[in-house]
Formats: C-alpha cells, structure tokens, sequence
C-alpha cells in the first residue's frame, strides 16, 4: 500500500483526501489540529484514518511526513513555508496548495540536494493559471503577453460583502494587503493590491469586477513574457468596500492599545467579519477564471483562451472552490506517483507545462470530475 498523508482536513484538504481515497493501493491519512473537520471527515464514509495533531509544533510535520510515501499540503499560508522545509528535511515528495507568502523557490536549491519533488501552489489560482500559462508560452513563440481572471464567489450574493470565502479567510485579507507584483515591457513592477479595478463580463456570470492582486508569484520570475498581469474577480462593491476597510486601518497586524485592552486590528475585524464570510451547509458557490495569451503560432498571431466556470457540487456536497482547488492536487499527486513528474526541486505548475501531454492529461483529469476548462484559439 502506498501512504499518502494529507496536511489540513478543511473543506479543500478533506477533498484532497477523498479523492485520492478512491484509488485502490493508497493508503490516506488526514491529519489536522482541528477536531470538527477530522470527525467530519470520519462522517463522511470515506476510506480514510484520521489522526489529530497540531502541525504548527516545531518537527511535528517532518515526523508524520517520514511516514508517509507521498504528501499533500492543505494548510493556511501561515504554515506553508514551514511545512515545505520540513517535508523536504524529510526526504517526501510534496504536492501542496498552500498560499504562503514566502518564496517558495527559496527551497529549490534544498529539493534539488535533497532529491525531492516539490510541486507547490498547485490549486485553481495558483495552480491552474500557473499551468496555462506556462503551456501557453510552450505553445506561442514569441509570447508577448498573459493575463489572468480568476475569482470564487458566492451564487447568491448577500449585502453588504457581495461575498463569502471558499478559502481561508485570513489568506483573502492577505490577497487585499500584499503588493502585486506585474510584469511590463519585461520589467516587474509592483501595484496597490484592490487597484485599478475594471469591470468584465465572462460568459455565464453577472458583471463582475477586476482588480490587482499578487496573483502572478513564481510565474514572475519563471517565464520569459514581457507583459504577464493577475486579477482577483468580485461582484461589484466589494472592492470599495474592503478599501475602506484596509484604510481605515482594520487589516493592520500591528497592536493598537483601546482603553486598557491591546489588540491587533486585524484580530477584531476576523472575529467580525469572518462568520459573515462563512458558507452554510450546503450554500453554492461558483469558480471562474480566464486565462488568455497573446503570440504568434505556426506563423500566425492569435490569442489562446482557457475559461472555466464550476459550480457547487451538491451530490458531493462540495464547494466549488474546494473542488476547482483539490482536484489539481491530488491529479499531481498521482502523476507523481506515476513517475510521470520525475525532476527533482521546488515546482511551481508552469515548470511542468512543457510536457503537452501531461497538461491534457491533467486537463482530462479535471474533465472526468466535472471541471472543464474550454479552449478557444483566435487570431489577432
């Protein structure tokens, strides 16, 4: 049997697990600190132990990971980097999901020593986009530029947030605060993250809005396009609002003394603002994303075009956030497995988007789950 131990049990990492529970000849445990979502999972029916631990604890993951044949990571970005240096001092492949704010290429050179495979931020967004957009510039030569859309929003929406997070909070505040990074006439500039917001129109969902958020991460310094940008997707209003919000000074992390309390800012307003952000059993969702190239092909200068637009799943019981985000995972995990990603070092997606096949393959994979990218080429 081979053991694959997955970090995080939430809505996406007990997803992860499920799936990779299916396969005959895995063995899957889920570990996590959080004692509702392990007997949620052990509710589930799913073919998977369950072992209660707090991975925050200095070694705590590199000794489950020394388990293990293969591991999945589905922890908040507070943890990421830290799980992705214990996983590697252990010698295990890694498949992971985490939105750490750190560099995870800083540990390549580590991997690489160490003989480990790594493929990081291998969600929807990060994740997907990272591997379009690396296929996209293996398709086009020259590739001059790459731009990607993505969002996950409530179906219904609800004042006064026009939204609720399909992921961890704490990581959508994170996508509000930190600068994003773009790419310009080959040059890396950084934005305001909430700026310079636009409204589009995607086929299939209301009006929404665009605006600048550090999307882009490895792909950055990865792929040689002069001109790459990312964009977060939400109803129109929220952006405003949560401008407001980060001005005002309620996502500062620093403490702040009210009367004879101190406190964070940022701790005040997740205690607020967070169970207005949470999904109700069984509230639907949706995921959408395009990713769009520019370039010459075969001679001819066109644009490639992936979207996707996932829904809830109500037979699983799944957000489609968690699905569009575990599926990617645990499909990685296998092909890892398989032998059929082999190089050693940290992997963001688009390193492995050179392999055409492997891309369809991944593509067909999603397709078998019911999350369908469409591919349109047009020219310019």
């Amino acid at each position: 049997m081979t053991r694959i131990t997955v970090l995080g049990a939430g809505m996406v990492g007990s997803l992860i697990a499920k799936d990779l529970a299916q396969e005959n000849g895995f063995d899957v445990l889920a570990v996590d600190s959080r004692a509702a979502n392990l007997e949620r999972l052990e509710r589930s029916g799913a073919s998977i132990s369950t072992r209660r631990i707090d991975l925050s604890a200095p070694g705590a993951i590199s000794a489950i990971a020394r388990e293990s044949d293969l591991v999945c990571g589905a922890l908040a970005s507070g943890l990421g980097f830290q799980a992705l240096g214990e996983i590697i001092e252990a010698g295990k492949p890694y498949c992971d999901i985490s939105f750490m704010s750190e560099d995870a290429l800083q540990l390549d050179k580590q991997a690489r020593a160490a003989g480990v495979t790594a493929i990081v931020d291998c969600g929807v967004a990060p994740g997907m986009s990272n591997l379009l957009a690396g296929y996209a510039a293996h398709l086009l030569d020259p590739c001059e530029r790459i731009e990607i859309y993505v969002g996950g929003l409530p179906r219904r929406r609800h004042w006064p947030f026009e939204y609720k997070a399909g992921f961890s909070p704490a990581d959508v505040i994170e996508e509000y605060t930190r600068p994003a990074r773009y790419v310009e006439d080959g040059k890396l500039i950084v934005r305001e993250a909430l700026s310079e917001p636009e409204l589009i129109n995607l086929p299939g969902v209301d009006t929404l809005e665009a605006f600048n958020t550090d999307g882009l991460r490895s792909l950055a310094d990865t792929l040689s396009v002069p001109n790459m940008k990312e964009k977060t997707l939400r109803y129109p209003g929220h952006i405003e609002l949560m401008r407001v919000f980060r001005d005002t000074g309620l996502f500062e992390k620093n403490p702040i003394t009210v009367g004879d309390a101190t406190v964070r800012p940022l701790d005040v307003t997740s205690a607020l603002m967070f169970p207005k952000w949470t999904y109700e059993d069984g509230e639907e969702d949706l995921t959408v994303m395009r990713v769009f190239a520019d370039g010459e092909r075969n001679g001819r200068r066109v644009r490639l075009t992936w979207d996707l637009l996932d829904f809830y799943d109500a037979n699983q019981r799944a957000t489609s956030m968690a699905r569009t985000t575990a599926f990617p995972c645990a499909i990685a995990a296998r092909l890892l497995l398989e032998g059929r990603i082999s190089q050693s070092g940290v992997l963001p997606p688009e390193r492995l988007a050179s392999d055409s096949s492997l891309v369809e393959d991944m593509l067909s994979a999603l397709q078998q789950r019911g999350v369908q990218y469409q591919f349109d080429e047009s020219p310019l």
